[in-house]
């Protein structure tokens, strides 16, 4: 009633895992299903309970049955990608057995060398030195952190999340906390304000590329960005910070005019709050029309949501976030 893989018929068992076979089998369980040739054979078809899902045996067994659990990401990979796609990822604790298994079975299924180009197994997710878990009530998701002041008492822009996570490598474990969150913002805070008024250079800094190149090191992009705010490439910074998707090189500098196009998908991209994009938006129409008294008010309003107008010689506007 079951079908099996049998691994030591597969040399290269463990190759994924870094896991010898012969030690993989010394190391495995004296019990052993009365089914399996070996301690380390796993199952590509199994019979279903009386409650379970279960469908006619491809192999032709009489009692209808379900893949087994590896089967499943198999055929959905295959199905959706082909017999070898780029990139592969999940959590650290899938290395073994599942996604060497997965492995198994897609190259002898297809004859191919490998399933996947890359493997990319991340660490867990911790909040305040502690897993999260809904039964500790530390459970958040990003849209709570973006939306709700349930974590720190407070809404986080989604810039700020970004980077708080991208200062771990992904393989290690992120831990959640709120002091994270606002070193990172403070550090969001230094770079916009070190770069904001230049135009963006035409290519991003090289030390930036070599890091995310480099097993997508981001802790090494980032530590390449301050470098080159403490070096004054502030153009290169400008330009690698808006390729990351932390600025957006359509405001490549706080000068705003008539025309500029004040989009929803800016605001969220910029150091300002969508309400305060739409008040400057409103201030900038209100001045080229010259109602000044408008533009007064306005002016007044943005001051109340923490943001600082210059309004120039020149007839353009500079602005910064009050601290």
């Amino acid at each position: 009633e079951h079908v099996l893989f049998h691994v030591p018929s597969m040399p290269d068992y463990g190759s994924l895992s870094k896991r010898p076979l012969d030690e993989m089998e010394a190391g495995a369980r004296v019990d052993v299903a009365p089914y399996k040739r070996s301690p380390l054979d796993f199952v590509l078809w199994k019979p279903s309970g009386p409650r379970d899902p279960s469908w006619p045996s491809p192999a032709g067994i009489e009692t209808p049955g379900r893949p087994g659990w590896h089967i499943e990401c198999s055929a959905m990979s295959w199905r959706h990608l082909g017999e070898r796609f780029d990139i592969h990822a999940g959590g650290i604790d899938l290395v073994f057995p599942h996604h060497e298994n997965e492995v198994a079975q897609s190259r002898c299924s297809f004859g191919t060398p490998t399933m996947a180009n890359v493997w990319m197994h991340n660490g867990f997710l911790q909040v305040e030195g502690q897993k999260m878990s809904k039964s500790l009530g530390n459970f958040v998701t990003i849209q709570e952190l973006l939306r709700t002041e349930n974590f720190g008492g407070r809404r986080w822009s989604g810039d700020v999340l970004r980077l708080a996570m991208l200062k771990s490598p992904y393989r290690d474990p992120i831990d959640w906390t709120v002091s994270s969150l606002i070193e990172a913002e403070n550090i969001l805070d230094g770079w916009w304000r070190s770069c904001w008024l230049l135009p963006p250079a035409p290519a991003v800094a090289p030390e930036v590329i070599a890091a995310l190149a480099d097993d997508l090191d981001t802790p090494g992009a980032i530590t390449a960005l301050h470098g080159l705010r403490r070096e004054g490439r502030l153009a290169e910074l400008h330009r690698s910070l808006c390729s990351l998707g932390f600025m957006t090189m359509r405001f490549h500098s706080s000068a705003v005019d008539a025309s500029t196009d004040f989009s929803l998908d800016s605001a969220r991209s910029s150091h300002l709050s969508e309400r305060a994009w739409a008040v400057l938006r409103d201030r900038t129409a209100a001045r080229a029309a010259k109602n000044w008294a408008e533009s007064d008010r306005l002016r007044d309003e943005l001051a109340a949501l923490g943001v600082a107008l210059k309004d120039n010689k020149d007839g353009t506007t500079t602005w910064e976030v009050a601290r």
